[in-house]
């Protein structure tokens, strides 16, 4: 039997200790009278997975569980890569001589220790379950033979095979699956799927982004056929009698000049005790019932990705660009919110309802901002005409919503976000900083509290809910920042907590100084990363109790998730009924709209770095001012006014011996240069690898220093 294997091969390692048995020893000590050999190997290979026990090169021994923790492999880069405890959520840094060959999505079992950084290191004893095979890389020649270099994974060649003879080129962006697994990264086989042309082009690195991630802007059939079948126009006039009806409000959206998918619309009124703020919202789940093939889509794509000039949506274009978008001068069916607040913009009370709505304007962000500076040109003022009357009472109660936010003290982060400019060849000509005007404020503020009645709404009537929640900056993160804090002369002394206004202090005191960059980035790396829960443990950086998703559910799931539970409670569903039917899917919902959320915006970053070295290839050789964003011990990294960022490596400063301070500044003890976070820097790129997104940069040569 299967257990009498595994019980023989418990006793024998057991007593073997830590010393290892190898596998002829362990086989002739649970040979039995009727040995089954291939349930004894199967036995060990189980035990194996299961973490029972782990197998070197020298033989087996048993794994003690007490001084291990489970993990899955979260990200790789080339030379170490991060594991995520599944009990903890804590990351683990592992460098890669430790990784085993580890994979992302793998399980493994990590030894922890504590490095020479501030984050806990860790070593993979065994891998227990493998989850990964594909990975993207760039076809190089060695020694006159092609070869694959991972994009993540291993810094070495690998060789492959190419069984479908796909024509390769040097310098091609390929999909490759693993084969075989070997003891490290460079000594897995693999072979070739298909090829995207080019390395050298950001859309065509993107693209084997999105496919590495199983991400499509492709729908299946069923989807397209179901999102068509839902989207008739008729299909509004049928609802009418059931809704409150809100077309004669003066309802308007705000959005960028080119948004396709406009999930919500405002409406604002004085009143005699204050303002009356509606916020309406698609009604998504109208459309999108649960367990349709539409829902299974949305569930599984989790958000919308946005990137460069294009869009993976999480419903087809016939819901979210058409029947659910709130286009003007069209009928559309919305979940509002209708918020009564003081003259103060405290809330006062407030509900939901199922509505009908028809927009006046398409707002446009820039242009709103026009206007609200008072350039009243003739061709705006026509535009807004309707509306017009309407943003002085907007303006006013955003005032009053963001001086209570700065009051509660929520601390006033700056983010360096980046606008790419694409020409009609699908290249990046330029990057350029993402500002934002008054008006992206007011919609903001607007949403934020729409959200936060969303979340009062579900703890006040006992629903099954999906809460946006940010935690507390662990100790780990406080200490890393008092450290930081304490090289600038800036005191801070947490006490083992902190509260938000401590941090918006900090802020407030530094900003506009030189320091303030640097102070903005340790706090900045101090929080914690905000997810969604089913327990409403309250947001640190918004200062709130209570807080939801409720307003995009067009492209984010948790939103569709509440809407669709609000929607059962308002049609005469009990909390009791909606706990029983819902109570399994929202835990599921958090866990799959938190998961999903980190691919996207790690999907996005990356698309992002691939046009941004496109842009600066075009510049190698030419000089630009910067502000060192951080320090290493193998250089520092520069970022630029136009927010691209790069590395100038302690190879091409100064020729000398440096000392890295652990976090701050870097020195160079033969000439007694320090480079210190947040101070200028004159850079000339040296290198831009558009197939990494990477960017080096040098020191300018004295001669261009003149000039």
């Amino acid at each position: 039997m299967k257990d009498d294997y595994r019980k023989l091969i418990y006793n024998k390692l057991k007593k073997s200790g830590k010393k290892p048995v190898r596998f002829k020893e362990l086989l002739k000590s649970c040979r039995t009278k009727k040995f089954d050999f291939d349930k004894f190997v199967q036995t060990v290979e189980k035990m194996k997975s299961k973490g029972e026990i782990i197998e070197n090169k020298i033989g087996f021994t048993l794994v003690d569980k007490k001084k291990l923790k489970k993990c899955t492999v979260a990200r790789l880069n080339k030379t170490y890569g991060f594991v995520r405890c599944n009990e903890t959520d804590e990351e683990i840094f592992v460098p890669g001589k430790h990784l085993k060959g580890a994979m992302p999505g793998d399980i493994v079992l990590v030894r922890t220790y504590h490095g020479n950084g501030n984050c806990t290191e860790g070593e993979v004893i065994t891998i227990t379950e493998e989850h990964f095979s594909r990975f993207t890389g760039e076809i190089v020649k060695e020694f006159g033979s092609l070869k694959i270099v991972p994009d993540t994974l291993s810094k070495y060649a690998m060789n492959f095979s190419n069984p479908s003879n796909i024509e390769l080129h040097e310098g091609d962006k390929v999909m490759a699956t693993i084969t075989k697994r070997g003891e490290k990264h460079s000594q897995h086989c693999c072979e070739i799927l298909s090829s995207y042309g080019s390395s050298l082009s950001a859309s065509t690195c993107a693209l084997s982004i999105l496919e590495v991630n199983d991400l499509t802007p492709i729908f299946p059939p069923e989807v397209i056929f179901e999102a068509k079948r839902v989207s008739e126009q008729k299909l509004i006039k049928e609802q009418l009698t059931n809704r409150l009806d809100l077309r004669d409000k003066l309802i308007f959206t705000i959005d960028g000049a080119d948004t396709k998918d406009i999930d919500d619309a405002i409406s604002i009124e004085k009143t005699e005790y204050g303002f009356e703020l509606g916020v309406h919202i698609a009604d998504v789940s109208h459309y999108v019932k649960p367990k349709s093939h539409l829902d299974n889509e949305a569930y599984k794509r989790g958000t919308s990705i946005y990137y460069a000039n294009r869009v993976i949506p999480m419903l087809p274009k016939e819901l979210s660009n058409g029947i659910c978008s709130l286009n003007p001068q069209e009928d559309r069916l919305a979940f509002s919110a209708l918020i009564n607040l003081d003259n103060n913009g405290n809330i006062k009370n407030y509900s939901f309802a199922k509505t009908v709505i028809r927009s006046r304007v398409k707002g446009v962000y820039s242009e709103i901002n026009e206007l609200l500076e008072g350039y009243n040109s003739k061709a705006l003022c026509q535009k807004y005409a309707e509306v017009l009357d309407v943003f002085p009472v907007m303006t006013e109660l955003a005032d009053l919503l963001a001086k209570k936010k700065w009051q509660r003290g929520a601390p006033r982060l700056e983010t360096a976000e980046s606008r790419l400019i694409i020409d009609e060849l699908d290249i990046c000509v330029d990057v350029v900083p993402r500002t934002r005007g008054r008006s992206e404020e007011i919609i903001e503020d607007f949403m934020l509290t729409a959200n936060e009645c969303a979340a009062k709404f579900g703890i006040e009537n006992n629903l099954p809910f999906v809460y946006r929640v940010h935690e507390d900056p662990t100790d780990e993160k406080l200490e890393t920042l008092k450290d930081g804090l304490v090289k600038l002369n800036i005191p801070f002394n947490p006490n083992g907590s902190v509260k938000p206004k401590d941090l918006a202090e900090i802020l407030d005191k530094t900003r506009g100084e030189n320091s303030f960059a640097v102070v903005n980035n340790l706090v900045l790396r101090s929080m914690s990363k905000a997810k969604y829960s089913t327990e409403p443990t309250g947001h640190f950086g918004l200062v709130l109790d209570d807080y939801a998703h409720f307003t995009s559910p067009i492209r984010r799931y948790p939103d569709l998730t509440i809407h669709r539970i609000m929607s059962s409670f308002l049609s005469g569903m009990t909390s009791e009924m909606c706990n029983t039917k819902y109570q399994k899917f929202v835990y599921a919902s958090a866990d799959q709209s938190t998961n999903t959320e980190l691919k996207a915006m790690t999907v996005e970053r990356s698309c992002e770095d691939c046009y941004k070295a496109e842009y600066m290839k075009s510049h190698i050789g030419e000089i630009f001012k910067g502000v060192i964003s951080s320090v290493t011990d193998f250089g520092i990294f520069v970022l630029l006014p136009n927010t691209c960022e790069g590395l100038l490596h302690i190879e091409n400063l100064s020729d000398g011996e440096y000392y890295y301070d652990g976090s701050m500044s870097l020195k160079n003890l033969n000439t007694g240069d320090v480079y210190k976070v947040g101070d200028d820097i004159n850079v000339k790129v040296l290198d831009a690898n558009v197939n990494s997104g990477k960017i080096d940069f040098a020191m300018p040569d004295e001669e261009q220093y003149q000039n």
